[in-house]
This record gives C-alpha cells, structure tokens and sequence, in this order.
C-alpha cells in the first residue's frame, strides 16, 4: 500500500473514531445525566406532564434519532472526502 492510501485510511480512520467518539458523549448525556436531574427538574411541568419526565422520556428519544441522522451524515461526508463512497 502506497504511503499516499495509508494516510489517507488513518485519517479517515481518525475521523470516523472521533465522530463515534462524540456521538457516544452525546448519547450518554442524554442516556443517563439527564435522567439524574430528572427529580429536580419535577418541579415544574410542561404539557401537564413533569419536566423531568418529559425531558427523560421525549426529550432523550428526540435526541436518540437526531444523533442517528448526524452521525450518517457526518460518515458520510467522511467517506466521500476520504474517496471512499460515492461521488
């Protein structure tokens, strides 16, 4: 393999870890910190519902799809910088 290819799979390789990278801080956020601040945010209620809840059940699957969209985007801006996918 040219010293040209194996630049260009490292980077790509580089990129695409810290796209996961950042997806899965993200995830985790809205996984499981949210859901600890869920009793404090109780509080106070949006929709008749309470806030804490609201945000751990709608709000954490809202940002469970957005995360899949971006990070399909984002690959495959990756892959096609990278001449990996298609033109």
């Amino acid at each position: 393999m040219s010293e040209d290819k194996a630049a260009n799979r490292a980077r790509h390789w580089s990129r695409t870890r810290n796209v996961t990278i950042f997806v899965l801080v993200v995830w985790f956020i809205f996984s499981f910190v949210v859901h600890w601040f869920a009793q404090d945010l109780n509080s106070a209620s949006f929709i008749g519902f309470p806030l804490g809840y609201y945000f751990a059940v709608q709000g954490s699957l809202a940002i469970f799809v957005v995360l899949i969209f971006f990070q399909n985007w984002m690959q495959d801006r990756i892959d096609n910088d990278a001449g990996f996918g298609e033109e």
